[in-house]
């Protein structure tokens, strides 16, 4: 099930208050300028720093190859 397209609107990185890229076929939220991934638990996001996931660096660039193929958050806190 997908997140709340106004809970996308409002959905930043709780560390560094930016955009994520949400990949709703991996159930992800990722912050391709931390590496970090946080996962989405029946269309909850779990975005609690000591839940996040490091990524290594192949992990992180293959999400970042797929960009496309995601969705930005954080549109609405502008």
């Amino acid at each position: 099930m997908p997140i709340d397209v106004l809970l996308l609107d409002i959905l930043v990185d709780p560390q560094d208050h930016e955009p994520l890229w949400y990949f709703e076929e991996r159930a992800l939220l990722f912050n391709p300028r931390t590496s970090v991934a946080y996962d989405i638990v029946e269309s909850i996001p779990v975005l609690l720093p000591s839940e996040a996931r490091a990524l290594s660096a192949d992990e992180a660039a293959a999400l970042q190859s797929t960009l496309d193929s995601a969705q930005q958050t954080g549109a609405g806190r502008r």
